[in-house]
């Protein structure tokens, strides 16, 4: 196989001067590209994709995206997490074991391929709505990889796990427990190695109180890992001599015989230990596969949730036999609440549900006080039966359960506020429809109420979700406000949806008469702001507007988010991050969300990127790369609705389409794809007919608008994107010169029980199946496309051999194909030299085959290549002599010695 293409020569168009300024190398591609003057001042101003890809990794490095930052319960500190941008190959090379469709890592203990932080500080949220002085945590040893961050209760201490630097010798030390004063930021470990290492498979850890925390650690009567056998015990046996109906999809990294259940036994079995903060330990219970243990509110239950045999070769774990209890916390049985038998047999519809008792929690506004929901209908949504599901509530040393709510629809989730409010929400996939229902949890005689009843695809319809507040035990419940009128009323944070974008607001709506008053609401030009918090919900009784204190994030296209704090009643906003721009070469591309109508009439819409300093007029029409994943939808009136916001900030990933603004390229991302099938029509009976007529009609609008070449789009995705991508170079290899398509399937007859949202097996819709595989029409396939596929793929019907099937379709036809296959790498590409080595592929078929594509009919702007071989990477195929990639500096050594 050949090596790894490294950063340093990804794409070198300018070489940097020693006074900082960059010139252009290499031919003037101006006439090729139609770019004129651009590319010029690209190479001046932007410079080379690597410098853009550097930037984007440093910017990722030091920026602090939301994910990244966390409020305590009371609102009056903030953490700050530093994260890892891409961990080096290496570390993904580490070994795994794929059990029961999870990956492990052996030597920690824990789910493997984890992100994780580097560093954390502390910032007090004064009064005047500004930062205080920085708290960096300090104590965990350099190099440590931090995960499972989490507040107490009280807002005293943060905890978080620690696993040590790797050591270049010697057995790795498994994770251990730390825990940090939030006043002073020091830190020091609370339970870890030797005594205990941290069983993180499935639960980490939980605060039971202020000062008490239940803890996974590995039994310490574990010995070695079971060893395989030599010889193997028998064949592998399957059987359905009941004729039972057992339908699923194509899970992957399933247990595969008695070795993996003896192995999946002992990495995921755990002992719970109570530990308090001055380091006392107590262990409760015996070793088994714990997957959840949540304390009650009040802290004197666990709600223990736990899996056991027999165990199954076909579904994941999520699926095995699951035993729920309650305990005291002495580990004390108080009762059982449910032992579920393995589920083998659910239908695959989305609406369907498992048999039994499911969703079992807590309840966030009561001490100790269990609900849970039970199918009507077997959990076969095929079954008419009214009501469909019910939901029960119970109290934790009670045996009498207590009906909350009867539901038509699927139970969908529920929001607790008290006594007298509790939000149910219920919903059906295959109408898309969804209702709201306002319930009295201590008044179960009174019938509940209808709230909202909407498809769950009309956006411009949403009403938003309410605030939540916190309760004395640190849970969350619904934030309950008094009106003008004295009345309760809930504050609705919504997207605000609207036919000019997004547009966040806040509603206060009358719980009694359903009246809407708008307190908020984004601005309307330049900024895109949305809700973030809720700050101001520390008191006792129902909140008022007049006292309302919110955190939001406010952006544009060019300035990153920021979080402000805006407080009632006068509004007053006063910034509290200021956060640099990750990526400074990209600050002033150009965004547009455009809109431009199919031939059947629906609506569709895209955002369009421009480079900096581009000029239609001037420079003329760009090379483009158009990057889009499908949706299904059930009516187009939603299907042709505008979703998300022109002023919002330009957010590139590692593999973002939006890097190739550097290159000089206009990018079309995100044009929607709308697969419709009203009423009782399927929507992929039709889907290669209407995946055509969007992407005709967002060729149409790109060209009209002279920004890109008609003979120059490229397009491409991943996943879905790139089924996509094979469907259109089959049946509309006119709109593109070539296709870039990342860890797709290809083949429906390999995931033959449904895919996405198509919920019927292959022997009910054989001939939709077929027509959609672009595997079946690979001899139709004339434009050159790029297929990058993980090699160890775990996504439900995306599995690596897909992409080696097609390509060997393709190279049987003659095809202009190449096939790449990242080592290590999943569904998502997570591994620094595969990322960088996926950018370097896809910048290389872009240069040859869009770029310097040869138009042979200017009338009819046909792309014609000189290059009729197959590029076989994984097989090691003679790649030919390339003038092109010399003349772009794309050729470089092997990183593998740099692992």
């Amino acid at each position: 196989m050949p090596g790894f293409h490294s950063l340093q020569c990804l794409a070198p168009v300018a070489d940097e001067t020693a006074a900082g300024s960059t010139t252009a190398t290499g031919s003037d591609r101006s006439g090729a590209s139609g770019t004129g003057s651009l590319g010029r001042s690209l190479d001046s101003g932007i410079g080379s994709l690597a410098d853009c890809i550097y930037a984007v990794w440093r910017g990722q490095a030091r920026s602090v995206q939301t994910g990244s930052l966390s409020l305590s319960p009371n609102r009056q500190e903030v953490l700050f997490l530093q994260r890892r941008s891409l961990p080096p190959l290496s570390q993904l090379a580490q070994p795994e074991l794929k059990l029961a469709g999870i990956r492990i890592d052996p030597q920690y203990n824990t789910c493997s391929r984890m992100s994780y932080y580097t560093s954390i500080t502390i910032h007090t949220l004064l009064q005047e709505g500004i930062l205080g002085q920085e708290r960096r945590i300090s104590g965990p040893p350099e190099g440590s990889k931090i995960n499972y961050v989490s507040w107490s209760p009280d807002d005293r201490h943060v905890a978080f796990t620690i696993r040590e630097a790797d050591k270049e010798e010697g057995p790795v030390s498994f994770l251990s427990l730390w825990i940090a004063d939030v006043r002073t930021g020091d830190a020091k470990p609370l339970i870890g190695p030797p005594q205990f290492g941290l069983n993180t498979i499935f639960e980490s850890y939980s605060w039971v109180d202020d000062t008490t925390l239940v803890v996974c650690t590995i039994p310490s009567s574990r010995g070695a890992p079971p060893r395989k056998p030599l010889t193997p015990a028998g064949p592998k046996i399957q059987a359905n001599e009941e004729k039972l109906i057992i339908q699923n999809r194509t899970y992957q990294d399933l247990l595969k015989d008695s070795y993996d259940c003896d192995l999946f036994d002992y990495y995921a079995t755990s002992q719970l230990v109570l530990v308090s903060l001055d380091g006392t330990t107590q262990l409760i219970g015996s070793p088994a596969l714990y997957t959840d243990v949540d304390p009650s509110p009040d802290g004197k239950f666990l709600l223990v949730s736990s899996i056991h045999r027999p165990y199954s070769f076909i579904v994941p774990k999520g699926r095995f036999p699951k035993t729920v209890e309650v305990w005291n916390c002495d580990g004390n049985l108080v009762k059982r609440v449910c032992d579920l038998p393995l589920a083998e047999d659910i239908p695959i519809a989305f609406d369907s549900a498992r048999k039994g008792r499911r969703s079992i929690n807590w309840r966030s506004d009561k001490p100790a006080s269990l609900y849970w929901v039970e199918a009507q209908d077997e959990g076969d949504p095929k079954v008419e039966v009214t009501p469909r599901d019910i939901v029960y509530t119970e109290e934790a040393k009670s045996d009498t359960p207590q009906i909350v709510a009867a539901l038509d629809l699927r139970f969908g989730g529920i929001m607790w506020g008290d006594e007298s409010l509790a939000l149910v929400y219920e919903g059906w996939f295959k109408m898309r429809k969804t209702r709201t229902w306002i319930i009295y949890p201590g008044s179960p005689e009174k019938e509940k109420r209808l709230l909202f009843d909407r498809s769950s695809e009309d956006v411009y319809a949403d009403p938003g979700y309410p605030l939540r507040r916190q309760t004395p035990f640190g849970t969350s419940v619904i934030a309950q406000f008094k009106n003008h009128t004295g009345r309760k009323a809930l504050l609705l944070s919504g997207k605000g949806a609207t036919p000019d974008g997004n547009i966040p607001f806040l509603d206060l709506h009358d719980i009694e008469t359903g009246e809407k008053e708008r307190i908020w609401q984004s601005v309307k030009e330049k900024y895109y702001e949305n809700m973030a918090a809720l700050i101001s919900d520390q008191v006792d009784g129902d909140l008022t507007v007049d006292k309302l204190k919110i955190l939001i994030s406010k952006e544009s296209q060019n300035e990153p988010p920021q979080y402000y704090l805006r407080c009632w009643p006068d509004q007053i906003v006063t910034q509290v991050t200021q956060f640099p721009h990750p990526y400074p070469q990209l600050t002033d591309l150009k965004k547009e969300m455009i809109r431009y109508e199919r031939n059947d009439g629906v609506q569709l819409t895209a955002t369009l990127y421009l480079p900096p300093g581009y000029e239609p007029v001037r420079d003329g029409p760009l090379p483009m790369l158009m990057w889009a994943y499908p949706e299904e939808f059930k009516s187009k009136d939603n299907a042709s609705q505008m979703r998300g916001s022109q002023f919002a900030f330009a957010g590139i990933g590692f593999t973002s389409a939006l890097l190739w603004l550097a290159r000089g390229f206009a990018i079309l991302d995100g044009p929607t794809m709308p697969i419709i099938g009203e009423g009782e029509e399927e929507a992929n009976d039709r889907y290669v007919e209407q995946l055509v007529a969007s992407a005709q009609a967002a060729v149409d609008e790109v060209v009209r608008r002279g920004v890109a070449h008609r003979a120059k789009i490229a397009v491409g995705g991943h996943s879905y994107g790139a089924f996509m991508t094979a469907n259109l170079l089959v049946h509309a290899s006119d709109l593109f010169c070539c296709g870039i398509a990342r860890s797709g399937a290809y083949n429906r007859t390999l995931t033959p029980f449904g895919f996405q949202a198509e919920e019927r097996t292959l022997w009910e819709a054989q001939k939709t199946y077929i027509d959609m595989s672009p595997f079946m029409l690979a001899d139709r396939i004339k434009k050159p496309i790029l297929l990058i596929h993980g090699e160890d793929d775990n996504n439900s019907g995306t599995m690596t051999m897909q992409s080696e099937r097609f390509f060997s379709a393709l190279k049987g036809h003659g095809a202009l194909c190449r096939l790449v296959l990242l080592p290590l790498e999943s569904h998502g590409y997570q591994g620094r030299e595969s990322v960088m080595h996926c950018l370097w592929e896809m910048d290389r078929w872009l240069q040859k085959f869009c770029v310097d594509a040869k138009i042979t009919d200017p009338k009819l702007d046909v792309v014609n290549s000189d290059e009729q071989v197959t590029i076989d990477v994984k097989q090691g195929g003679a790649e030919p002599e390339d003038d092109n990639e010399a003349e772009l500096g794309l050729r470089g050594p092997s990183l593998f010695s740099s692992l």
